[in-house]
C-alpha cells in the first residue's frame, strides 16, 4: 500500500447553494471505488472544512457510477450574497478535498482508465 493525494487518483466538481458546498469525487479507475469509500469519510471531510465553519457532512454513495457526492453545511461563511470570502460560492473547494491522502495498492496508483 502506498499514500497518494486523491488528485493523483480522482477528479472533483464543485458547486453552491447558499452556505451549502456539493462537491463530487470520481476515482479515474473505478477499482479505487471501495479504497475511497472506506478512507474519505463523512467524519474526514468534515474535518477537512472544520476551519472554515462546516457543521454537517453527508456523503452519498454512488456504486454504479463509481462516484461520491458530499454535501457540506455551513461552509461558505454564509454565502456568495453574505460573505466577503473570496471564494464565496465554493467553486475552489474541490481542489481542497483532492488534496486529501488515502492509502491505495501500489498496482493501482498509476493506473487510470
Amino acid at each position: 500500500m502506498i499514500e497518494v493525494p486523491l488528485y493523483d487518483i480522482a477528479h472533483s466538481r464543485a458547486g453552491d447553494k447558499g452556505n451549502r458546498a456539493n462537491i463530487s469525487l470520481i476515482p479515474y479507475n473505478p477499482a479505487l471505488y471501495p479504497y475511497l469509500a472506506e478512507q474519505v469519510t463523512e467524519a474526514r471531510v468534515l474535518a477537512l472544512f472544520a476551519h472554515r465553519g462546516a457543521t454537517t457532512c453527508k456523503r452519498y454513495d454512488l456504486p454504479l457510477l463509481h462516484a461520491f457526492n458530499f454535501v457540506v453545511d455551513d461552509v461558505l461563511e454564509g454565502g456568495v450574497n453574505a460573505s466577503l470570502n473570496l471564494d464565496g460560492h465554493g467553486k475552489t473547494q474541490s481542489f481542497r478535498l483532492l488534496a486529501l491522502t488515502v492509502q491505495i495498492p501500489e498496482a493501482l496508483a498509476s493506473t487510470k482508465t
